[in-house]
């Protein structure tokens, strides 16, 4: 069979260097439109010879955004799209490289194991249709796709209002899994934690901030080249409609508490980011702040509050993170959570490193922090 390498598809990124040997195939990463980032692979190889050895070279990883996170880092790679494994990886300070014997004549290897937008679809009709949500409004990408806001809850007047948005760096595709674990207990029946929640609160969900970017095999930007989790001060219809009409759609209802989902290319652990750095940096943001850390260390071992990002000193916070933004403007309990690329070394799994479905179950265990919180947010 004749080896045939393709990203012509949902989420796809590679450029193909050489494939004269099939030990040694040279690629490349292509960087984000109208941007420089870059680091999101996802590719198709068919024409595999079963048992026989074939590598792959990413020979520009040395160039790439976050060209440290290659260490420590292993590929994600499935014969099916729906089962993924870690594929033993090396970065020699210039190229990422990753090999297999394969049992099967086709393979898909990516950065992370990817959420497609057609999943997407899937699960805006399981919220609606299962999980009881509904849908408020429906915002545009640049490119004209779909950002869906949905509401789980009734809207009445002195509910808290809780928004998770999802997916702002298209790459970090953890963050569309985490979504679909929260609506997936939601919709499950007969949960007295989530009626307690649901009694006090709504929650705002945008399982997917940056649908071009995604669609595009992007890292860090929309289809015009901006970084949306940088555009919170002065996001436009033109160049950050994704962000505008969030914004305008908080300012329309509210915010008590916000959590915005990420992934982290580099720290091998799941964390949160605060606004501690904000000018207007209130003693009850610290206190909840604590709070929820406390309880996720509890719940979970997926969660720890050692590692993570250093704190930002007082009064330079970088406002145009939605993190800091929103907690500024509604003096709300608002966090980043980070979610690691590679493994949580806390509690390690060879096979899959960190995953889908473990992000998932993290969503879960959000999700019963936040009913424990809810009535003590303001």
């Amino acid at each position: 069979m004749t080896l045939s390498i393709s990203a012509d598809f949902d989420s796809g990124n590679i450029q193909v260097l050489d494939a004269s040997d099939p030990t040694r195939i040279k690629l490349a990463i292509a960087p984000d439109t109208q941007s420089a980032h870059f680091q999101w692979f996802h590719f198709k190889v068919e024409g595999l010879t079963i048992g026989q050895p074939h590598g792959f070279s990413l020979t520009n990883a040395s160039e790439s955004t976050f060209n440290r996170a290659w260490s420590g880092y292993n590929a994600v790679a499935s014969y099916d799209h729906e089962n993924w494994f870690r594929v033993p990886s090396r970065f020699d300070g210039k190229a990422l490289d990753f090999s297999l014997s394969p049992s099967e004549p086709q393979i898909w290897f990516a950065y992370f194991e990817p959420y497609s937008r057609a999943r997407h679809d899937r699960l805006i009709e399981q919220a609606l249709e299962k999980a009881g949500a509904e849908l408020l409004v429906t915002g545009k990408s640049v490119e004209g796709r779909d950002i869906q806001l949905l509401r789980k809850g009734d809207g009445a007047a002195g509910k808290r209002r809780i928004w998770l948005i999802a997916q702002q760096h298209p790459g970090e595709h953890m963050a569309e899994w985490f979504m679909e674990g929260l609506i997936e207990r939601l919709q499950e029946q007969d949960d007295p934690v989530m009626a307690q929640l649901l009694s006090v609160a709504d929650l705002y969900l945008v399982p997917n901030m940056n649908p071009d970017g995604a669609f595009h095999g992007h890292l860090r930007t929309n289809a015009q080249g901006n970084d949306l989790n940088r555009a919170w001060q002065d996001s436009t219809a033109e160049k950050s409609p994704e962000v505008f009409f969030v914004r305008q759609q908080m300012e329309k209802y509210g915010v008590d508490l916000f959590i915005d989902v990420h992934g982290d290319e580099e720290i091998p652990y799941v964390f949160t980011a605060a606004c501690e750095g904000n000018p207007g940096y209130t003693d009850q943001q610290r206190q909840l702040e604590a709070q929820f850390r406390r309880r996720l260390c509890e719940i979970t071992v997926e969660f720890q509050d050692t590692h993570g990002y250093p704190r930002s000193a007082p009064g330079q916070a970088n406002m145009n993170l939605a993190c800091n933004s929103v907690g500024e403007r509604f003096k709300c309990l608002s966090l980043t959570l980070e979610m690691p690329f590679k493994d949580n070394d806390n509690a390690p799994d060879a096979h899959t490193g960190w995953s889908g479905k473990r992000s998932a179950g993290l969503a879960r265990d959000v999700l019963t922090v936040m009913a424990e919180m809810a009535p003590v947010l303001r």
